[in-house]
C-alpha cells in the first residue's frame, strides 16, 4: 500500500505529512515534542482496515516549518493548522479526527469548532482538566532548556529523570531520544514546550458535553504514564455523552505506546461506530450512519 507524502504550504508554516489508505478520512495529530510517527508508532493497521489515514508534523516539529513571525504554538494555531489540512486533504464531507496528548486536545478543540464536519473522535491521553492555572508547567521549561543546551540526549534524560522505576525510565528515555532526533528545528520545539502547556484548547470540560458523535477515549495507568492521568481520561469520557473509555490491563505498557494494538482498538471502534465502512468517503457527501454505542468501562 503506497504512502503519499505531502507538503502543505498554501499558508505558513509549511506542514509536512503523509496519507495512506483508501476510505473514510482519519486525521491523527501527535503529542508535544513528538512527530507524526508517534501516534500509532508506524502501524499500518488502520489503512489496511479500510481508512484513509493522514498524519503530519505539527508546526515546529519534525520536518514542518516553525511558526511564522507574529504567531506561536498555542492551540489557536494548532487548530488552524488541522483545519487547513482537513480542508485541503479530506475527500469525505465529514471526517474522523484524533490524536495523542497535545494532538488529543487539538482534535477536541477542532471538533468543538466544526461540529458539522466531525464523524467520530479518537482522544488518546488527554491532559487538560479544564483549569487555566495548571501546576507543574515549569517542568516543560526545564525540558525546553535541556533540548536547547544539551540536545536530544539531555532532553531525553530530563524527561526520564521523573521516574523511580529504572525499567520505565529506560523505556521513556529511549522513546524521548528517538523522537527528539527527528526534529529539524529543535529551537522551535523548545518554544512549543514552553507555550503549549500554558495554552488551553477550550475553557472547561463542560464544553465537551456538546460533542454528539461516537468518541473513543484512550487512558493509561499512572504508574508508567503519570503525565497523562487516568483520572483525566475518565473525566473526558464522563463529559462526552457518547464516549467509550479503554485502558490497558494494569501492569501492561500503556496502550498509547503500543502502535499495533492501539491501531486495532481504533479500527474496531470505528468499524462498530461508522457504517457503511467501504463506501463512506468516496464522494457521496452524505453523513455516515452513526450507531448508538453507550459508554463502556
Amino acid at each position: 500500500m503506497a504512502v503519499e507524502e505531502f507538503r502543505s504550504e498554501r499558508h505558513s508554516p509549511a506542514l509536512l505529512g503523509e496519507t495512506e489508505g483508501e476510505g473514510a478520512d482519519v486525521f491523527l495529530c501527535h503529542g508535544l515534542s513528538a512527530t507524526r510517527k508517534y501516534v500509532t508508532h508506524g502501524s499500518r493497521s488502520l489503512p489496511r482496515a479500510g481508512y484513509r489515514v493522514h498524519t503530519y508534523d505539527a508546526r515546529g516539529h519534525g520536518a514542518s516549518d516553525p511558526a511564522p513571525e507574529g504567531e506561536g504554538y498555542g492551540y489557536e494555531y494548532l487548530v488552524q493548522d488541522l483545519d487547513r489540512l482537513v480542508t485541503e486533504r479530506a475527500i469525505s464531507s465529514e471526517v474522523v479526527v484524533g490524536g495523542h496528548s497535545m494532538g488529543c486536545h487539538t482534535a477536541a478543540a477542532w471538533a468543538l469548532a466544526h461540529p458539522d464536519r466531525i464523524a467520530a473522535l479518537i482522544l488518546i491521553g488527554p491532559v487538560f482538566g479544564g483549569r487555566l492555572d495548571r501546576p507543574g508547567e515549569d517542568r516543560w521549561d526545564a525540558r525546553a532548556e535541556a533540548l536547547v543546551r544539551g540536545g536530544p540526549e539531555a532532553f531525553a534524560a530530563e524527561i526520564a529523570s521523573g521516574f523511580d522505576d529504572p525499567e520505565i525510565a529506560k523505556t521513556v528515555e529511549r522513546l524521548a531520544l528517538d523522537r527528539a532526533r527527528l526534529h529539524r528545528n529543535p529551537a522551535a520545539v523548545a518554544e512549543a514546550l514552553r507555550e503549549v502547556p500554558r495554552s488551553a484548547p477550550f475553557l472547561s470540560l463542560d464544553e465537551l458535553r456538546s460533542i454528539d458523535v461516537p468518541t473513543l477515549v484512550v487512558g493509561s495507568h499512572d504508574e508508567a504514564d503519570p503525565a497523562h492521568p487516568l483520572s483525566t481520561a475518565r473525566d473526558w469520557a464522563d463529559a462526552i455523552p457518547d464516549a467509550r473509555l479503554v485502558v490497558e490491563e494494569k501492569g501492561d505498557p500503556p496502550l498509547s505506546w503500543q502502535g499495533g494494538r492501539l491501531s486495532r482498538v481504533i479500527a474496531e471502534f470505528l468499524d462498530s461506530s461508522l457504517t457503511p465502512l467501504r463506501d463512506w468517503g468516496e464522494g457521496s457527501g452524505t453523513r455516515a450512519e452513526l450507531s448508538s454505542r453507550g459508554r463502556e468501562r
